[in-house]
């Protein structure tokens, strides 16, 4: 299946929110990116991505969002979503490839995701431990990942810094 993939705009709100809900098991992700989405220090422009399935229709979404490691800047990849319906298709990694892509082409040095290990290391993340990288809880080392976009830019070290909004 071919997927569009392409920056959210605000008409996606209502099917990105559906998305969410969706695809896991509370509303506590739908909540989070329209925390994120308000929240002006944490809010990227233009780093807020959909997949389309062929009939317009919104089938995955994914995140970006600013966080710190040591103070640094950094983004956290946290919501990505796919419609029940369109799992295991291939709108998940066509959407999260678009949104790296386009956070390497926004001069973005470093994201961070906490996610399952056997799905992310397919786009370049390896264990954040490897950086000196970590969370400021407790998670599997494995789960904690970093993808360095930029190899000419220092990778910061330290703890990670999230938005509000993850309550973390």
């Amino acid at each position: 299946m071919t997927w569009t993939v392409r920056p959210e705009t605000r008409d996606d709100f209502p099917a990105v929110h559906a998305v969410n809900a969706a695809a896991f098991p509370t509303e506590a992700e739908a909540a989070l990116v329209e925390s994120l989405r308000a929240d002006p220090d944490a809010w990227m422009p233009g780093l807020s991505y959909v997949a389309q399935s062929p009939d317009g229709s919104v089938a995955a979404f994914a995140l970006l969002t600013r966080c710190r490691v040591g103070g640094a800047p950094a983004l956290a990849l946290a919501p990505v979503a796919t419609a029940p319906e369109h799992q295991r298709r291939g709108a998940g990694s066509a959407v999260v490839r678009g949104l790296l892509e386009a956070a390497r082409e926004y001069g973005e040095p470093l994201v961070l995701v906490l996610g399952h290990p056997e799905y992310y290391p397919r786009f370049g993340f390896v264990p954040a431990s490897r950086y000196g990288i970590r969370p400021s809880f407790d998670v599997p080392d494995e789960a904690m990942m970093a993808l360095v976009l930029d190899d000419s830019a220092p990778v910061p070290r330290g703890t990670i810094e999230y938005p509000p909004a993850f309550g973390v």
